[in-house]
């Protein structure tokens, strides 16, 4: 299922969404060459993607890493357009709602975070792992987790491929891809292949947005959105960049 959009209305001008979807498309296009040169691609995603037993010293790369620095740099790395595309197409949809709840400043420390959440959870599940794991999907989960805690009401259009469009609720549709994430991973635990996807990232960003969540939001600016109040230009202005 991939979601096209959602009901749920902003106030915020999502700059920090719109700044991560800029800065994955300039690391894909700067750093990564668009995927256009298959060197280049592979090269890049060796460079900054997460290599577990780099990070846990199970092993020991000829020209070394970043170590803990690839947690942050893999997120905004990719492997091909269908996987930046879809990614951000995933931060569009469900990042707005939660900047909105948080304020911009809240927002990106929150994407971090559940970023390296991510990270360290494919990193516990795979230490000995040699191969590379790169994307925005791990932050992104921490956004959908963050979001059935607060939205789980909200419709989301979703595209069932080749043909249906329907809607939903986001607690349907967030609980889907969560269960599916999970089996996936515990499947894999049994040696199963889960197709180069990191399902534990996503696992692991998906629990850390729904702790953290009640830590990140913002009361005043959740509680109006939940109870459909207009605030004021300068409730807004004051709430958006409060810590």
């Amino acid at each position: 299922m991939i979601p096209l959009r959602d009901d749920n209305p902003t106030e915020l001008t999502p700059f920090v969404t719109i700044a991560l979807i800029l800065a994955n498309f300039a690391a894909w296009v700067l750093l990564q060459g668009a995927g256009m040169d298959p060197e280049r691609l592979q090269a890049s995603v060796y460079a900054f993607g997460t290599v577990p037993c780099e990070i846990t010293h199970a092993c020991v790369r000829e020209n070394g890493g970043l170590g803990w620095g690839e947690l942050l740099t893999s997120m905004f790395m990719h492997g091909g357009w269908e996987h930046i595309l879809g990614n951000m197409l995933f931060l569009w949809v469900f990042g707005n709602n939660i900047e909105d709840s948080m304020g911009h400043v809240r927002f990106i420390v929150f994407y971090l975070v559940c970023g390296v959440a991510a990270g360290l959870a494919h990193v516990l599940l795979s230490p000995g792992s040699e191969i590379p794991a790169v994307g925005a999907s791990g932050a992104i989960s921490g956004v959908m987790g963050a979001y059935v805690v607060l939205y789980p009401q909200a419709r989301v259009q979703t595209w069932v491929p080749p043909l249906f469009i329907v809607h939903i609720r986001a607690w349907f549709f967030l609980i889907y891809w969560f269960a599916f994430q999970l089996l996936s991973g515990v499947g894999s635990l049994g040696g199963r292949d889960t197709g180069g996807v990191a399902v534990w990232a996503h696992v692991g960003g998906f629990v850390a947005g729904v702790v953290l969540i009640k830590i990140f939001q913002n009361r005043t600016l959740v509680a109006a959105r939940q109870h459909g109040v207009v605030l004021t230009r300068d409730q807004v202005a004051r709430d958006e960049w409060r810590l």
